[in-house]
């Protein structure tokens, strides 16, 4: 045999005859829903929002009737078991307006939301990473609409719009609160655009929508996820104000609907209180568990909000003062 030709030893058998092991992937817990939870108040917002998306989502099944169903031998019950919510002066069912409305609530402030954030995350990143004219530009349609009031524009613009249905109200709301937040995340951009790692993409020939979504998008994920928050309660609060005045799509049911029903029939002077509380504080708990949300999320985002966890001796301490150092002295 040839000193060249390779040989191999007892000791590097390279024989496949044990198979391969094979790597169970474990499940792991993505770092920012980690983030999410570790906070309390975010985590009771969390669950909140999180209960009333559940109740929306099998509302088909738990619902005792349709919505907009009348039923003349069953008006103006107070809640009992057999109506929860009470009904209406038609014998409509509130507990199954309450639940059926919370879809169209939740599914149009969620749309406005996404889009007014898509939009002002794109203008403000955009103007502050470009620059020149089309950050004069932007930055003068984000004046503008920060100048003219966004309640009265919403009231004009849904007196004249003819259709009032979900997407004239989705795309009204986004375009009316997209500027706020824009303006943040331009300020927010304008910091970070001169980091070492935007120089590193501009000299490799990256494009400007590749350094944008790819490299300032991400170290802004906290900025936009508090944005979308942000908007998607105030969208909540000024659809369901619209539909209350009857500017919107009252053939439908949503919180609103159910509250400006419940004004024109006035229900309070007759005594009749459940038409008004339910689908209100439906629409109370939704936006106190977004707001309890949007607070933890600005919390773990900001150092300077991040609160120090006392002991708990420090905090009876304060609580008690001197007495209890003085029965620890004693002891």
């Amino acid at each position: 045999m040839s000193q060249l030709e390779p040989t191999l030893g007892p000791a590097l058998d390279l024989s496949l005859e044990v198979p391969p092991r094979r790597v169970h992937r474990r499940f792991r817990i993505p770092g920012w829903l980690t983030l999410l939870l570790s906070n309390p108040k975010s985590r009771l917002g969390f669950a909140m929002v999180a209960f009333v998306t559940i109740v929306a989502l099998i509302a088909p099944w738990i619902s005792v009737a349709h919505p907009l169903d009348f039923n003349v031998l069953a008006t103006r019950q107070a809640p009992s078991w057999n109506h929860l919510f009470g009904t209406t002066d038609q014998g409509s069912d509130v507990f199954s307006q309450v639940v059926i409305g919370a879809r169209r609530s939740l599914l149009l402030g969620v749309a406005a939301a996404t889009l007014a954030t898509v939009v002002a995350a794109t203008l403000g990143i955009t103007a502050a990473l470009v620059g020149g004219l089309v950050d004069d530009i932007i930055n003068f349609l984000i004046n503008v609409c920060l100048v003219i009031p966004p309640i009265p524009l919403l009231v004009v613009m849904s007196g004249y719009t003819q259709d009032h249905g979900m997407t004239t109200m989705i795309v009204v709301l986004a375009l009316v609160l997209w500027a706020f937040e824009a303006r943040i995340l331009r300020a927010q951009a304008l910091s970070l655009k001169s980091r070492d790692f935007v120089d590193a993409a501009r000299a490799s020939g990256e494009p400007t929508w590749r350094i944008v979504f790819g490299e300032l998008v991400p170290n802004m994920i906290s900025r936009i996820a508090a944005a979308f928050v942000l908007v998607f309660y105030v969208a909540l609060l000024v659809d369901a104000g619209l539909e209350f005045l009857g500017l919107g799509d009252v053939s439908t049911t949503s919180w609103g609907v159910t509250l400006y029903w419940a004004q024109t029939n006035s229900t309070v002077l007759q005594g009749e209180w459940w038409p008004f509380f339910f689908p209100g504080a439906a629409l109370a708990f939704t936006v106190l568990g977004l707001v309890l949300l949007l607070a933890g999320i600005d919390e773990f985002s900001n150092p300077r909000l991040r609160a120090e966890k006392k002991p708990r001796r420090g905090r009876l301490r304060m609580l008690f003062g001197g007495r209890l150092a003085v029965r620890e002295e004693s002891a």
